[in-house]
């Protein structure tokens, strides 16, 4: 933080709950100045000095209701105790964010937020498509490898995205319910036919997202014959893109470089 303050970039952290930390989150705990911070959490202001730390900064303690029922554990006496949602007692998941931007609380706490979404895809590549702890020291097999892992990351992010552009969904379930199924292709007369025989419990919600991609590719088959496969690409892109922010990049009055692809340029 002094390093970035030294070169006046705007710093944003999470701070671990130490001992003096919790200290400070007891103090404030019973005051009245929570206020919303967005998606059901509150916080509330303050300044605190750590130990190491030359001065006093700006923090942000965030809180939010657990939501369902709880299970207390004490390893000491071998008990366990269940705290019901409808009783008076209420526990709390925190969060203290060190920042020394000027924003308000709800900002400070969305900031936050976003770049927690940003690292999801991060923390999807290494725990559910395996990307890292190569075992080998030779280094152009560890880049080959992290290479087709990325790809085969891409391919199945847009291919998941073109069946279900509102909403991302992780591997770790897209690919159990999408992969579960035999395929049989079948050529007759000048045709080829794919068919897949789900083996999910969620047969139909996996026909339905496949029927989707199904239907999108065959239209632009249709109206677009020539299309290289370099373009089917910004042409799904550009759909997830226009599914996601709402704007349709092949509509827009000026020129657009993906608009080029039917000539195969």
């Amino acid at each position: 933080m002094v390093a970035l303050q030294a070169r006046a970039i705007p710093y944003l952290f999470k701070l671990r709950l130490t001992q003096n930390v919790k200290r400070y989150i007891e103090r404030v705990f019973a005051t009245p100045e929570w206020s919303d911070a967005g998606q059901g959490w509150e916080g509330q202001d303050g300044q605190i000095q750590l130990s190491g730390w030359s001065r006093s900064r700006r923090i942000v303690i965030l809180r939010r209701p657990l939501r369902g029922e709880m299970l207390r554990v004490d390893p000491q006496q071998l008990q366990l105790a269940f705290v019901e949602k409808d009783k008076p007692a209420k526990g709390y998941e925190y969060a203290v964010l060190v920042t020394d931007l000027a924003h308000e609380i709800c900002a400070i706490a969305q900031l936050y937020r976003d770049r927690g979404d940003a690292e999801n895809a991060f923390d999807e590549l290494k725990n559910q498509w395996g990307w890292g702890g190569f075992t080998t020291h030779d280094l152009k097999r560890c880049q080959f490898t992290a290479m087709t892992v990325a790809l085969a990351y891409n391919w199945w992010s847009l291919f998941v995205r073109l069946a279900h552009p509102k909403a991302r969904l992780e591997a770790i379930t897209s690919r159990a319910l999408l992969l579960s199924g035999i395929g049989q292709l079948t050529t007759h007369a000048g045709q080829t036919h794919l068919a897949i025989t789900a083996l999910h419990g969620k047969a139909e919600k996996a026909k339905a997202l496949l029927m989707r991609v199904s239907r999108q590719l065959n239209a632009w088959k249709v109206t677009a014959e020539q299309l290289t496969g370099a373009c089917v690409w910004h042409r799904v892109c550009a759909f997830i893109m226009a599914a996601v922010t709402g704007v349709n990049w092949f509509s827009t009055p000026k020129p657009h470089p993906l608009s080029h692809c039917t000539t195969g340029q």
